[in-house]
């Protein structure tokens, strides 16, 4: 959280700093120097802030590269379910995630079930105003940005006009770091037989991103038709 979503969101919350300061379990001078910048509050008062301010989960607070850990595909689920992905309502969720560490464990994983990255478009075009910075240049380290330059493709495919210009933008960012090297979509395990089948009969998006994957927008549950 930045000094500015700590006023505007007291605000919002109809808080005063003497009030809200107790509640958050701080002294008012210390949440004053949060709100103009002058102090960096630990990662669990920012998430205890942003529950009594109520605001969106794009306010939490992202790992360090060297902090960002594996989760395992029940986790991530759960995950999902807390940002509001429809396809996981019978979910019991756990405390929010920002969706952009959301998406990057989704992308970096060897193997991950279909229903587990259909997920991503939809927290793509739905967390618009995620940091985008941090995801790409985390994606990039570890060489998953074709991985996400194609999710992107199917979260503008799916999204409405607005916020597909906003996810073009982003994936044009990533046409220029497209790796050359064939992989998968979350699916390395996947049987020599069936890349060979792939290699002729995947979409036209995932020749461009030389991903072996026959997922596409029209398959996602939650798209348009």
């Amino acid at each position: 959280m930045v000094s500015a979503e700590w006023t505007t969101g007291r605000k919002k919350a109809g808080l005063t700093q003497v009030t809200a300061a107790r509640s958050l379990g701080v002294s008012q001078p210390y949440l004053s120097q949060l709100e103009k910048g002058l102090r960096v509050a630990s990662d669990q008062l920012a998430r205890r802030a942003a529950r009594l301010y109520k605001l969106p989960p794009t306010v939490l607070p992202l790992p360090a590269t060297q902090d960002v850990r594996d989760v395992s595909p029940d986790d991530l689920q759960r995950r999902f379910a807390a940002l509001g992905y429809p396809g996981f309502e019978h979910v019991r969720s756990g405390a929010a995630t920002n969706p952009a560490e959301a998406v990057l464990n989704a992308v970096v994983k060897r193997d991950l079930d279909t229903r587990l990255v259909e997920a991503v478009p939809w927290v793509l075009s739905t967390y618009t105003d995620l940091d985008w910075d941090w995801l790409r240049d985390h994606a990039k380290l570890r060489n998953a940005q074709n991985r996400l330059g194609y999710l992107l493709y199917l979260a503008t495919s799916a999204a409405p006009e607005g916020v597909a210009d906003a996810l073009s933008k982003w994936k044009m960012e990533l046409e220029e770091a497209r790796l050359a090297s064939e992989g998968t979509l979350c699916r390395d395990s996947m049987p020599e037989r069936e890349k060979t089948w792939l290699r002729k009969n995947r979409p036209e998006a995932a020749v461009h991103w030389n991903l072996l994957t026959s997922l596409s927008a029209d398959r996602l549950p939650y798209a348009p038709h």
